[in-house]
């Protein structure tokens, strides 16, 4: 899910930059409800010097409806560089997996089997025969959670934060856990019987991709939409002018009579020329789209589920049985196949 815009607020914005220029060695003080003066040294001082060399300075946090010159190393405005560098600054450390799990509800029990069987034909279609042949036991599903910072580089420059949760070990996206991850109950204690999954950075890394080109699928969309209509029109414009400049100069070359002004024509018709296709390539080059992602945290989150051996028939093939879990929360059936 693409996380909302947190409105710009100058008091919330102070303290983030106290907070955060203190967590990176700054002093730092509040002169008055919308200032913070502060010395820093070393990391805190790099949002301003590359050397890191000690710096005094003032911080300015006006309302975001003022519409004046704005000084970019001491005002923190909509869009200010050094929101972005302190961001980037605290999370130099790398990315640390967390493993959290939901709180186990005391009335949690396994599904009916009737529901069980109806969820089972609306979710994975083309099953003909449906029976359950072992008792539900008690099971965890895992899913992993992703905060992604996305910017996006083209004509201009966005920015957007998002949330992804994706089902393990499928990689299907749960749009309903990412939404409702903030009212969810988070146990207290892990129990140590969690059977975790190993972290598996290369096996995530394609399920983290497809799942964020999903999620950017409209924006991008978008994007491309406008920048192919400013580009074509700029294609228009430069081939329009160095047609008729080309077609000028072939004129010009016809009706030359001396070899050497023939020769100099030519050479300024293959400049034309080239000059043309590289103004072509120019403009092309100038509406491409970037995106740069960022990761900034990575959870493993388990949950109750229940499993099952389940018999199912396929399509008229032959029987086949099936370790199959089945999420509450989502309800869901989660299967891998094995025959028998």
């Amino acid at each position: 899910m693409k996380l909302a815009k947190i409105p710009h607020d100058p008091g919330s914005l102070i303290e983030f930059f106290q907070e955060g220029l203190e967590t990176l060695g700054a002093v730092c003080e509040r002169t008055w409800h919308d200032r913070l003066q502060l010395v820093a040294e070393g990391p805190a001082a790099r949002l301003w010097n590359a050397d890191g060399a000690l710096l005094e300075t003032e911080l300015h946090f006006p309302p975001a409806g003022e519409s004046v010159p704005r000084n970019a190393a001491r005002e923190i405005f909509p869009g200010c560089p050094l929101t972005f560098r302190l961001a980037e600054s605290l999370g130099l450390s790398g990315v640390e997996l967390q493993r959290v799990c939901l709180q186990p509800s005391d009335t949690s029990k396994p599904p009916a089997l009737d529901v069980a069987e109806r969820l089972w034909h609306a979710q994975i279609p083309g099953t003909t025969r449906w029976k359950l042949e072992s008792a539900f036991a008690a099971a965890w599903h895992f899913s992993l959670l992703a905060l992604v910072r996305c910017e996006i580089q083209a004509i201009d420059q966005h920015w957007s934060l998002h949330r992804l949760a994706l089902s393990l070990p499928d990689g299907q996206r749960d749009e309903p856990l990412a939404a409702s991850l903030d009212y969810c109950q988070i146990a207290a204690d892990v129990p140590g019987s969690v059977p975790w999954p190993a972290p598996d950075p290369e096996g995530w890394h394609p399920l983290l991709r497809r799942a964020l080109e999903d999620e950017l699928e409209n924006d991008l969309a978008q994007i491309r939409l406008r920048q192919e209509t400013f580009l074509r029109r700029e294609l228009e414009r430069i081939d329009s002018y160095f047609e008729s400049y080309e077609r000028e100069l072939t004129q010009r070359l016809q009706r030359q009579h001396r070899e050497d002004a023939k020769i100099k024509g030519a050479e300024r018709l293959a400049a034309a020329k080239s000059e043309h296709e590289r103004r072509r390539h120019d403009q092309v080059h100038r509406q491409e789209i970037r995106v740069l992602p960022h990761l900034d945290a990575l959870l493993l989150l388990a949950e109750p589920a229940w499993s099952a051996r389940i018999a199912v028939v396929r399509n008229k093939n032959a029987p086949q049985t099936q370790e199959a879990l089945f999420v509450p929360r989502a309800r869901r059936w989660i299967a891998g196949i094995s025959e028998t």
